[in-house]
């Protein structure tokens, strides 16, 4: 319950009519500044939709700058959440920030902790994809180095995502292939990250992609080039308490070392 009597009276500080009066010129409230905040407060329930019935006889719909400013000053303990006068108060201050009632505050706190706990989520993710294409040039750098352990922090072990990634890029090492990054001459760009799928323990997101790469041989110079566009669809999953990139789509893997079988 602190933090709910913490985030109360938050918005109590951010509440227009507050904002907009001496308190919001004020950094610490004394006893004057509660009495104004009272005031404020008995004009705002005075008008209140909520109070217009018999909830005013039982609640009532002023509060004391007194009981204002113990509720700003006190560390609340358990044994107050109980108490009922405690109750009313709150009720009358969640009324004045635009609730029905307290429960109306503490049910909307949830839904919005949920969508931020959620947005977050969505973040992680996402900045997972952005993480993972990052780790994947500087792994493309290091060629003819086979370094795949730069993946493994993204991608799980036993994925046939890592498992194809390693395949495809050991051949091209194997082969010589150096990636030119002179001048820039080597980039990429990752836009458009959306999350297609969401559930407790599955993820997709769909990318868009675009892969301009040069790599040459190392002794005969030869030029091969990756110019690709494409949409990708990222499958991350949670094994263990982790989340992971699990697999990946991509049609366009493997094209480079296709073209050099066929040359």
């Amino acid at each position: 319950m602190k933090t709910i009597y913490n985030s109360i009276r938050e918005e109590v500080e951010k509440h227009s009519k507050v904002r907009n009066s001496v308190l919001g010129n004020v950094s610490e409230w004394k006893r004057s500044h509660y009495i104004i905040l009272s005031e404020i407060i008995k004009e705002e329930l005075s008008e209140a939709e909520e109070l217009k019935g018999g909830k005013k006889f039982e609640i009532g719909n002023t509060i004391s700058h007194v009981t204002l400013q113990r509720f700003f000053e006190n560390d609340y303990q358990d044994k107050t959440h109980s108490d009922l006068r405690f109750l009313k108060t709150l009720d009358k201050i969640c009324i004045f920030l635009g609730y029905k009632d307290l429960n109306d505050y503490i049910l909307s706190a949830k839904h919005k902790k949920q969508e931020n706990d959620d947005v977050e989520s969505n973040s992680f993710m996402t900045q997972m994809v952005y993480d993972y294409c990052a780790s994947a040039f500087e792994f493309y750098k290091l060629f003819p180095a086979h370094n795949i352990d730069l993946l493994k922090g993204l991608v799980f072990d036993d994925s046939p995502f890592l498992e194809r990634a390693s395949q495809f890029s050991k051949e091209l090492c194997d082969k010589d292939f150096h990636l030119v990054t002179k001048n820039n001459r080597s980039n990429y760009e990752v836009f458009d990250i959306h999350v297609v799928t969401d559930e407790p323990d599955k993820k997709i997101l769909e990318s868009q992609e675009f892969w301009n790469l040069l790599f040459k041989v190392g002794e005969t110079g030869e030029e091969h080039f990756v110019n690709q566009l494409s949409t990708q669809i990222y499958f991350i999953r949670k094994i263990n308490n982790t989340w992971k990139i699990w697999d990946n789509y991509n049609p366009d893997a493997g094209m480079l070392n296709r073209k050099i079988e066929i040359v």
